[in-house]
């Protein structure tokens, strides 16, 4: 599996060439940076060493949609995991390991957002996002530097698999938005209660993120949906 490092908004100059330099470390070279907040200039490039070409070569993007465009799963990172259902938007998470060993041997490709020095990921990022990942740290200080969190996850997914094992590909994102604005509408058609929609989606969104679905498995979901709908509309 292709694995793709997005920094979303990152502040500081230094960080974004020493992520640089940890991704060249362990062998990756697909680097998007979504909108950044500061120039990328002469200190990254001192702290990126031998990984200039990495900055040289990243892709500056102004959204989350353009960083993602084509993947296959989309993991985003936060130091907050959610410890009960009241914080729904970061559960279930994934430690690093996990997550290797979830994705080792597929097809398609991997993103994997982190996010500001100060604020991480937004609620309304972290919505898009099939997993959460969570680095397992002591308990009296769990933020770390983030070119260090991007070292710890890269450290385990260096071995994955680049071709795959004979599976078959997995569907990519416009597949599952796809589904997912299905799945909307159909809450909507059967009149499922509004203040209950956000969390129920969000739900569906972790548990399909986790299923690995294929394209086929995509289709076969959206025409059980089409056939209940063709039901419903029958017996009104």
């Amino acid at each position: 599996m292709e694995v793709r490092i997005i920094l979303v908004e990152p502040k500081i100059e230094e960080n974004i060439g020493a992520v640089a330099r940890v991704a060249k470390n362990f062998g990756f070279s697909d680097f998007y940076i979504v909108n950044p907040r500061n120039i990328i200039g002469k200190k990254a490039f001192s702290v990126a060493s031998h990984a200039y070409d990495l900055l040289n070569t990243c892709r500056i993007v102004n959204s989350i949609d353009e960083a993602i465009e084509n993947s296959a799963l989309v993991v985003g990172t936060t130091s907050q995991p959610g410890v009960s259902v009241n914080r729904h938007l970061r559960m279930p998470f994934f430690s690093p390991h996990e997550l290797k060993k979830k994705v080792e041997g597929r097809e398609g490709l991997l993103s994997v957002l982190f996010g500001r020095e100060d604020i991480g990921l937004m609620n309304k990022e972290l919505i898009r996002c099939d997993l959460v990942l969570c680095i397992p740290t002591g308990p009296d200080y769990h933020s770390m530097n983030l070119s260090h969190a991007v070292a710890v996850v890269l450290y385990e997914l260096r071995e994955i698999e680049r071709a795959g094992l004979g599976e078959i590909p997995l569907a990519d994102i416009a597949d599952k938005e796809r589904l997912f604005a299905h799945l909307h509408l159909f809450l909507d058609e059967i009149e499922y209660k509004e203040y209950k929609k956000e969390k129920t989606m969000l739900m569906l969104r972790r548990i399909l993120g986790r299923a690995d679905l294929t394209a086929r498995e995509v289709q076969t979901l959206r025409g059980i949906l089409r056939k209940a709908e063709r039901k419903i509309c029958s017996v009104r």
